[in-house]
């Protein structure tokens, strides 16, 4: 198993991967639902923590569940290779509100893993375009975002 699907099969080393590398992500009660190369859930609930003045989870917290849901699966195309990743870009579609707990689901892994393996056999930087869907409790899709990720083969010349 690699490091990263044993950090976040583990509640509690989840839980310090947050404290330590995304504290926002700790504060807002993110969890890692489901993981493997290929897909990714992630939930976040509504609270006080989360919300916004019109009774729903604020934008920004929904943005940064639906982000780590596609770069989580960025995470381990490049765990055991010399690449950097960055988001260059992000669109987001709102369609009801997100109240309770919201699931952001990307099953965009394999598109993910493939650009890596482009950047490296290339050696030119390479675009993806992963898409994280946000479901609240009765399967209502509630958001949906589309994150622009960036791969390059870092040269250690």
């Amino acid at each position: 198993m690699s490091k990263l699907l044993n950090v976040f099969s583990s509640s509690f080393k989840m839980r310090l991967y947050f404290f330590k590398k995304l504290p926002s992500l700790f504060f807002w009660g993110v969890g890692v639902e489901k993981i493997d190369r290929t897909m990714a859930k992630i939930s976040i609930k509504y609270g006080w923590k989360t919300q916004n003045p019109f009774g729903s989870i604020y934008f920004s917290a929904l943005a940064g569940t639906a982000e780590l849901s596609t770069g989580l699966l960025a995470m381990l195309a490049i765990e055991k290779e010399d690449v950097s990743m960055l988001v260059v870009g992000m669109q987001a579609r709102f369609m009801k509100k997100a109240k309770g707990k919201i699931v952001f689901t990307c099953e965009d892994g394999i598109k993910i893993s493939k650009a890596v393996q482009n950047a490296i056999l290339t050696g030119e930087g390479q675009e993806v375009l992963a898409i994280s869907k946000g479901y609240n409790e009765e399967g209502d899709i509630v958001a949906e975002f589309d994150i622009l990720w960036s791969f390059k083969k870092r040269n250690r010349d």
